[in-house]
């Protein structure tokens, strides 16, 4: 079955508050999302710390979205995700951040601190770890080159 037959199953939501009731991301002022690859090779190089260490730190912060009953913020303003790839995992553990379009490489549990302080809260990339940087088309940022290299 399709994915669109699968959704004409189900009755499209019309009311505004009601998808918002369902989805409570759609009402937190977000200003991040950060991804954490937990692909094979990442995953051998250590990221599912990686990305507790974000969770932990986040959640201590209260600035992890989340359900509250989990231990998180329904208005917190940065999204985690654990992702499959983000491309380069032979360098990993690869963390991106949006809308930022910042790579992250060689992430170790205990870089995700300063990650936090200095991208997340203060706006300064960590250029020691910042591999390359793709950011969003449109944006006040982009560039005629498609990507910028850090290394």
């Amino acid at each position: 079955m399709l994915a669109w037959e699968c959704m004409a199953e189900h009755e499209f939501i019309k009311n505004a508050e009601e998808l918002c009731a369902l989805a409570p991301i759609t009402t937190a002022p977000i200003r991040h999302h950060v991804f954490v690859c937990s692909g094979k090779s990442c995953s051998a190089r250590e990221s599912a710390e990686v990305k507790l260490a974000f969770e932990r730190e986040l959640t201590a912060r209260g600035i992890l979205m989340g359900q509250a009953k989990k231990g998180k913020n329904p208005k917190g303003t940065v999204v985690l995700t654990e992702c499959a790839s983000v491309g380069f995992c032979a360098i990993g553990a690869a963390v991106m951040v949006y809308p930022d379009g910042v790579w992250y490489a060689q992430v170790q549990a205990a870089d995700v601190p300063e990650i936090i302080e200095s991208h997340l809260i203060n706006g300064r990339i960590v250029d020691r770890l910042a591999l390359m940087r793709v950011p969003a088309e449109g944006s006040a940022e982009d560039s005629k080159t498609e990507a910028t290299w850090e290394v």
